[in-house]
């Protein structure tokens, strides 16, 4: 089975891609981890990249599909796909159409994590982490046991991203529609794209991404 997997930063894809891979043993491929892996290793396609990036330049469709391409030969023919962060246009997604039919695969689901903007910006302003061991907390919803004490181990130090902030996230929100409004055509035009409300509880998240994968 192959997915994509869509939402804005903050909606959950991680975790609920996570959840996916545990389960049924499906890989997530995000291409930012994949470029880096792939520079790290030296890869030949790898090498391509870091010669781009060095020059200032962005990694090309062609790169990122080739890494693509790489990353799926390695896998079984039976393990399923988590696409993260790709396609984000049109022309990707015609490239992905290639690359999963040359490998005798192609795409079964195309799942959105649906947020509300105002909670999805009070969600993510509001997490900070122990500065220590990285146990989350949220102002609202998870506040330590003993204010100002990590629960998990004691230290008094917290910290925030710098980019949880409510213009940073309005802003990532406006890419995130400008960059899926051109690919979500392509898809309910094949009657494969499937919506899940992302604020609601984790688990039942992860339980309407299951029976929309398991309903065929």
């Amino acid at each position: 089975m192959n997915i994509i997997l869509l939402g804005p930063p903050g909606a959950g894809k991680g975790t609920q891609a996570q959840r996916l891979v545990d389960a049924h043993g499906m890989r997530q491929l995000s291409t930012g981890d994949m470029l880096r892996a792939a520079v790290k290793a030296g890869t030949p396609v790898g090498l391509q990249a870091k010669a781009v990036m060095e020059r200032g330049e962005l990694v090309s469709d062609e790169i990122v599909s080739a890494l693509i391409g790489e990353e799926l030969d390695s896998m079984g023919p039976d393990m399923g796909a988590i696409f993260d962060g790709y396609p984000r246009t049109a022309a990707q997604a015609e490239a992905l159409d290639d690359i999963l039919a040359a490998r005798g695969r192609k795409l079964d689901h195309v799942i959105e994590l649906e947020v509300d903007e105002d909670a999805l910006v009070e969600r993510i302003c509001g997490r900070f982490t122990c500065a220590n061991c990285g146990k989350g907390y949220h102002d609202k919803f998870a506040q330590p046991r003993i204010p100002g004490v990590c629960d998990k181990c004691g230290s008094t130090e917290f910290k925030r991203r710098p980019d949880d902030n409510e213009d940073t996230v309005r802003t990532r929100m406006a890419e995130y529609r400008a960059k899926t409004a051109p690919i979500l055509p392509i898809y309910e035009a094949r009657g494969i794209v499937a919506r899940v409300n992302g604020m609601a509880d984790i688990d039942d998240v992860t339980t309407a991404i299951e029976r929309i994968i398991t309903s065929g």
